[in-house]
């Protein structure tokens, strides 16, 4: 029997907390049996008729937020709501003023008991009151924000740009890791919201591992040297053109993506056809660099940009370079480039504008000051 997921969903009051919950419940769980659980600090604007109607029960703890409640308390609610609803899963909105790291503590201490397994824990930021509340709730809200798996900024839509760079920059401080969403909620589909939510993939480490760079020295293999296993979840690749079983000692699983071909110019023997590009020195370690940013692009510039990385080599020496970036005109722009050769198409809103960069002594300055970052 499947388990039930338990998905922590924190933020402070006001921070969009119920519209991500609305979205979720309408795009992400049709034919599911969800639970919410909130507690009497919970947001005030929660709007019972609408989550009644969509099939949910809502159970208040009142014996006050679960971050403050005692872990065997907290494990007996939770068994009366499995035993009661059976649901798919649960979802935990904690008090604005709880520390999330409390939660996921109270839920790991109940997981082997209830049968239940922690799915994600995302926390919901206002892009607008970022630094205040790292001003005045540092401790609480610094928290939310450190534990969460994904964080999803709100009102970046009408905050000012270089207030949301400025209050990215905050959150990226605090965590290094966790998925950050800054495209307006409304503007994703609901389930690549819980895609990110459930799995965020650093762009760094998907284009080392389609480039075949060792993540641990920053070499590039030779095909046998290591087994790599190639199982890519619902993300949209850049994918050079491999057989699905080539004999080379990979696994290409590739499942669901929107794949682009680049035709390749050489054979190598191996069953894959490989660009001049792939064979370097052993002694060659490569480093990427990448940034999250907000800042809107046209084609034109991003062109110029790209044409400029390929040509000149005061950027360092560049073996690939990828990204999503938002368009000044509200569409998105994907490009992707190997040297001498570059791509650029309209895509789908990605959950915040990312780029990539992996080369060999790259110059994070200069690249930096040609992306206007």
């Amino acid at each position: 029997m499947e388990k039930t997921k338990i998905d922590i969903i924190s933020g402070f009051l006001g921070a969009g907390k119920t519209t991500l919950i609305k979205k979720l419940l309408k795009d992400a769980f049709q034919g599911e049996q969800v639970v919410l659980i909130e507690n009497e600090f919970g947001e005030i604007g929660i709007d019972g008729g609408f989550l009644k109607e969509a099939g949910i029960q809502i159970r208040e703890m009142n014996s006050g937020c679960i971050c403050c409640s005692l872990v065997g308390d907290f494990g007996a609610s939770l068994k009366e709501v499995i035993s009661k609803y059976h649901p798919d899963r649960i979802l935990i909105e904690p008090s604005g003023v709880g520390k999330l790291s409390d939660v996921i503590k109270a839920v790991q201490g109940v997981e082997e008991e209830t049968g239940l397994v922690l799915n994600s824990y995302t926390t919901v930021v206002d892009a607008k009151k970022c630094k205040m509340y790292m001003r005045n709730f540092g401790e609480f809200f610094n928290n939310q924000v450190e534990y969460a798996g994904a964080i999803i900024m709100s009102r970046t839509d009408i905050v000012d740009e270089a207030k949301a760079q400025a209050s990215l920059e905050l959150l990226r401080e605090i965590n290094s890791k966790a998925a950050i969403i800054t495209t307006p909620i409304e503007k994703l589909e609901g389930k690549k919201l819980l895609e990110v939510m459930e799995h965020p993939v650093s762009l760094a480490d998907e284009l080392m591992e389609e480039e075949e760079v060792c993540p641990e020295c920053g070499h590039v293999h030779e095909h046998g040297e290591h087994h790599h296993d190639h199982d890519h979840e619902e993300h949209e690749h850049h994918h050079h053109d491999h057989d699905e079983e080539c004999g080379c000692g990979h696994d290409h699983d590739h499942e669901e993506h929107e794949h682009h071909h680049h035709d390749h110019d050489h054979e190598c023997g191996c069953g894959h056809d490989h660009h001049d590009h792939h064979h370097h020195h052993a002694d060659e370690v490569f480093t990427s660099w990448g940034r999250e940013t907000i800042k809107k692009y046209t084609k034109e510039n991003l062109e110029k940009m790209l044409e400029a990385l390929s040509a000149s080599d005061e950027y360092g020496i560049i073996l690939r370079a990828k990204g999503m970036l938002p368009a000044e005109d509200g569409t998105w722009i994907y490009f992707d480039m190997v040297p001498e050769e570059t791509e650029i198409r309209e895509g789908a809103p990605e959950y915040t504008g990312r780029l990539c960069v992996i080369g060999s002594k790259l110059n994070e300055d200069k690249l930096a000051e040609l992306f206007g970052l």
